[in-house]
């Protein structure tokens, strides 16, 4: 998946000679915790309502208004700004967030802003590609970490006719293992669960204790 399939389009931005009471007022008016700034459509920062925050009067001192409407966005914002390209994959825009620890990441061709996305749209995109926004049952499998067992999961699925929503791979505790979790549709996948246990793997998780809307 493309970060151009989730960004946010129209984006709220700022200008470097908007006052930082101006800025507070948008970012309170339209919800959104981080702002671009733009000159001539190009990128030159980002303010974050941690920036707001850290530009505001303590809320144990008597608010200086005139001070935030003299106050440049161009004093506060960051110029250092991480960015993405609209086909960059999301995952890799998720790696980059987690590793410098930002809310957000703009999107950017040729300097230029084009969308921005955002930890909720992340997280968003990480609830439907793991296939929780649908009713399915949970199967997490141990196996021998060798070629081959995904496509022995999956002839098991194929022989019962029962379709997956997504399948994923992760490293298992047990040395010389790994763990595959399914999505399966289907509300009662008892007798698969009895296939995987007669063909020599272990069952880790039944889907009994997954969420909502499964058995």
């Amino acid at each position: 998946m493309l970060v151009e399939s989730i960004m946010t389009e129209n984006v709220v931005t700022l200008t470097q000679s908007m006052s930082v009471q101006d800025a507070l007022d948008i970012s309170k008016a339209h919800r959104v915790r981080h702002m671009p700034v733009v000159r001539d459509g190009y990128l030159v920062g980002l303010v974050s309502d941690r920036d707001l925050r850290d530009a505001k009067p303590s809320t144990l001192e008597s608010c200086d208004d005139q001070l935030l409407r003299e106050t440049l966005v161009d004093k506060i914002m960051v110029k250092d700004v991480h960015t993405c390209h609209r086909l960059d994959f999301v995952e890799d825009a998720a790696a980059q967030m987690h590793r410098h620890r930002i809310g957000c990441l703009p999107v950017v061709s040729q300097g230029r802003l084009v969308g921005i996305i955002s930890e909720r749209d992340i997280l968003h995109t990480l609830v439907e590609m793991m296939g929780v926004n649908a009713p399915t049952s949970r199967v997490e499998i141990e196996v021998p970490d060798r070629p081959g067992m995904l496509a022995d999961i999956a002839d098991l699925l194929r022989a019962r006719r029962m379709n997956t929503s997504t399948v994923m791979v992760f490293p298992s505790p047990v040395a010389g293992c790994k763990r595959i979790v399914f999505r399966v549709r289907t509300m009662d996948p008892r007798r698969f669960l009895q296939d995987i246990e007669n063909a020599g793997y272990t069952v880790i998780h039944h889907p009994c204790a997954s969420s909502q809307g499964e058995v």
